[in-house]
């Protein structure tokens, strides 16, 4: 008993000597308050009848559908003096709390700390940048309760912290702990496979051997969880370890990977997006019977409206190579829409390229720059920009506007302010109709492909960027927005469900791409998570005409410039342009 119990001794003072490096401090709920007030980042503000979320999931999720505005966070930890002389070494805390949408003003005892974007009355949203903030040596109470105050804006759509990772932990010593996927597939789109290996490489780059467990959590796009791993896993110091994950029988779809290591010295979190096979996901069109008619009338009543086309010259935004106009016509239902047109001043026939926009933006005349050897026009759609005259639902509201009436939604109308975009060009002595192109992103993304099926002889070229406006039943599933919405509407409105579904139908991309003929090139962010690449893959697996696609793994809802640059190129290729 006696030699057990020195055994026992020594085992507990060799673990006492281990050095605790980077764990991460933070609970697992948030006290939460929708609202606003700068007295709630003060420690002494009582929060006790706050409710408890999740930082890893949008608010809307968690039994605040449809909130919009201001709201709080609050975190309470205790910082163990033990970290003190390492914190002082590599330079204080890392707080880092993910993505955050849309801005935040972070607080830290009560002082102010950093933001990104910025909140009301100077609102600029960044929802999808890491807030990766360091709180100073000097501000902690050790071995006391010291308050973390996140001071949230959200103009709409999603709400909330959302994403890995959510830690506080010394800096410097979280980041000699890297944890990274290794799959050979740059896009990590993976195909002809049956089981998936998700392989990932972990380099320890502290001072001390690792000891712990890595735990995969995997789950499909429509938020069921597929798979649970744990491993036991031994690093020696400053050295690196590749170890795999296998999934069997994994299906055609887009997956989300959440790795989380516990151990003796550190802890950390890092998650991903794959896909498996998207040219594989069925998203069988559901049209209704009379789809065809429904559209060919639109054209027909589009086509008896008199454009009444107007140019107007703006001699401040012309320059020596193009001149600019603004431009004014009437489209279905007799609505006045606008846009603005850019011709170069040398004579002669060119390609044009119509750009149609995003969801609640605006089209300005640098937008539509594509060079010296391209007519541009750029499109406002009714109900956006300078072309609310007629049609203003507004934002939030736009989606929802007659939805319940097919003949009077609003896609129907802006759908047909694109096709008279086209009549537009077609009217145009400078334009070479042989070569015209329509592209865009989000909403613009769906009206692109919208345009090329309902005017399929015309357009020769359709570049859609993460599309908007797809698979809507599937689409409520795996985003929270535009969903969160029209839940809410259904709330408002009973019995109005499947109204709604079979209006949406009708402009649903998926329904049109089968009549699209010209040649497609799609971009998609692999980790969107406003028009998620599944609704995507609707739309682009119903297409018959010429495509290709390009994933960009670590982009959301915004693509790189690379996409622009090989978009571009494409199109100057498939015109014949140097």
């Amino acid at each position: 008993m006696k030699k057990n119990y020195i055994i026992a001794i020594i085992l507990l003072l060799t673990f006492c000597k281990v050095k605790m490096y980077s764990q991460n401090l933070l609970p697992a709920k948030w006290k939460f308050k929708t609202g606003d007030s700068l007295e709630w980042v003060k420690l002494s503000y009582n929060d006790k009848n706050w409710k408890e979320i999740s930082a890893h999931d949008y608010w809307e999720n968690q039994g605040y559908p449809g909130y919009d505005g201001f709201a709080w966070y609050r975190a309470t930890v205790v910082i163990p003096s033990k970290f003190k002389s390492d914190a002082t070494k590599y330079g204080g805390f890392a707080l880092n709390l993910g993505k955050i949408d849309d801005a935040d003003n972070t607080y830290f005892n009560g002082e102010f700390l950093s933001r990104t974007g910025d909140v009301p009355p100077n609102y600029i949203g960044k929802y999808n940048e890491p807030r990766n903030y360091v709180i100073p040596v000097e501000k902690i109470k050790w071995d006391q309760p010291n308050l973390i105050a996140v001071r949230v804006y959200d103009a709409g759509g999603n709400g909330g912290i959302y994403s890995d990772p959510i830690e506080l932990v010394v800096k410097g010593i979280s980041d000699l702990f890297v944890i990274n996927v290794e799959f050979k597939e740059s896009d990590r789109i993976l195909k002809g496979i049956t089981d998936a290996v998700i392989p990932l490489s972990i380099k320890n780059g502290l001072d001390k051997k690792f000891e712990g467990k890595l735990t995969m959590n995997l789950y499909s796009d429509f938020k069921k969880e597929i798979s649970v791993q744990t491993l036991d896993v031994k690093i020696g110091k400053n050295s690196l370890k590749t170890i795999s994950f296998t999934v069997k029988n994994i299906e055609s779809g887009f997956y989300k990977c959440d790795i989380k290591m516990n151990g003796d010295i550190v802890s950390k979190s890092y998650s991903f997006k794959f896909g498996v096979e998207p040219e594989k996901i069925k998203s069988p069109t559901d049209r209704q019977p009379d789809f065809q008619n429904y559209w060919d009338r639109a054209k027909k009543e589009l086509a008896a409206v008199d454009p009444q086309y107007k140019l107007i010259k703006v001699d401040t935004l012309c320059t020596q190579t193009k001149d600019f106009y603004l431009v004014e016509m009437r489209s279905l239902g007799n609505v006045l829409i606008r846009g603005w047109y850019s011709v170069p001043k040398k004579a002669g026939k060119y390609p044009a390229i119509l750009q149609v926009q995003g969801y609640a933006t605006v089209m300005v005349p640098s937008n539509i720059n594509y060079g010296d050897d391209f007519v541009s026009f750029g499109l406002n759609i009714r109900g956006h920009g300078n072309s609310k005259d007629n049609v203003n639902p507004g934002f939030p509201g736009y989606l929802q506007y007659f939805v319940t009436d097919k003949e009077q939604y609003i896609y129907r109308g802006a759908y047909m302010d694109c096709v008279r975009a086209v009549d537009f060009l077609y009217s145009r002595p400078e334009v070479d109709t042989s070569r015209v192109a329509v592209e865009g992103a989000s909403q613009g993304g769906a009206l692109t492909y919208a345009t090329a099926a309902l005017d399929n002889q015309r357009i020769k070229l359709c570049a859609p960027q993460v599309p908007f406006l797809s698979d809507f039943r599937d689409y409520f599933v795996v985003a929270v927005w535009p969903g969160n919405e029209f839940f809410d509407y259904f709330n408002k409105h009973p019995k109005t469900e499947e109204t709604v579904y079979k209006t949406l139908s009708y402009i649903d991309i998926k329904n049109l791409a089968p009549w699209i003929k010209a040649p497609v090139i799609m971009g998609v962010g692999l980790i969107d998570d406003v028009c998620p690449p599944h609704i995507n893959f609707a739309a682009y697996n119903n297409v018959s005409s010429p495509k290709q696609y390009i994933v960009y793994p670590l982009s959301g809802h915004g693509l790189p410039p690379d996409f622009w640059v090989t978009k571009m190129k494409w199109i100057r290729e498939k015109f014949g342009m140097k």
